[in-house]
């Protein structure tokens, strides 16, 4: 890891993590450890064992799920400082062939889990009166990817955009900000599975984007942990685009 910013406000914050377990989210993990936060996975999976962190296994789709994990979570350790959503998946098929289940499934965790999540914990931080909330959407809610077809992954994700500012804008005079970091191409265990089926695709990202590469998920957890602190305490609604300069053209 490179020499990265650091946050002292972050030390001792209660950081919840869903998705956490793998890529994005667990680089992120690793780095609110690094700050001294205390830190809540939660995911259906753990890829790596790591001291200090508690791991509730929850499907964030069930919304009933989430919002008892979230009531339990806050009767022992009191609200959350820090929600991070990074749990999504992606489902590649042209628009005429996807099929409802694929459809429906990106859209369950991606959009309507995100929703869920910061129902659920969003309403203990408005009783608290603060606290900053931080979803993973994408670049693809702002443009339509090539040359995958990936109709249900860039709706939802642009759907998560708008929710962000949305809840930024009913909470913001509550105490909680909420803002959104939509990476580009970022070489995760997730962009490794779609690359395994199609190599070519990695060189078409790569030529594509202006810094002629793929970002590491630590670039991503580098704003995301902006966004969380108090670096950040005068953004809300706001969708960071880190990119490597793919949507400038």
């Amino acid at each position: 890891m490179s020499e990265t910013a650091n946050y002292p406000d972050l030390r001792a914050k209660l950081v919840v993590v869903t998705g956490g377990g793998r890529g994005i989210g667990l680089a992120t993990v690793r780095r609110f450890l690094a700050q001294g936060a205390q830190v809540v996975v939660l995911d259906l999976a753990m890829t790596a064992a790591l001291d200090d962190v508690e791991f509730v296994k929850v499907d964030v789709t069930d919304a009933a799920a989430v919002t008892s994990v979230a009531d339990d979570l806050v009767a022992r350790r009191g609200a959350p400082d820090i929600v991070l959503n990074a749990a999504g998946i992606v489902r590649s098929a042209s628009a005429e062939d996807m099929t409802v289940t694929d459809w429906q499934r990106v859209v369950d965790i991606d959009l309507s889990g995100t929703f869920y999540v910061c129902q659920a914990f969003g309403r203990h931080m408005l009783d608290a009166g603060h606290g900053a909330i931080v979803n993973i959407a994408s670049m693809s809610g702002s443009i339509s990817n090539f040359p995958q077809k990936q109709s249900s992954y860039n709706a939802a994700k642009a759907g998560v955009v708008h929710l962000t500012k949305t809840l930024a804008g009913e909470w913001a005079s509550r105490g909680v900000r909420v803002n959104s970091v939509s990476p580009g191409y970022i070489g995760t265990d997730l962009t490794a599975q779609v690359l395994a089926d199609d190599p070519a695709l990695g060189e078409t990202w790569r030529e594509r984007t202006p810094m002629g590469r793929l970002g590491t998920p630590d670039e991503v957890a580098s704003v995301i942990l902006f966004l969380a602190s108090d670096a950040s305490s005068f953004m809300t609604g706001s969708d960071v685009l880190a990119d490597g300069g793919y949507t400038v053209w």
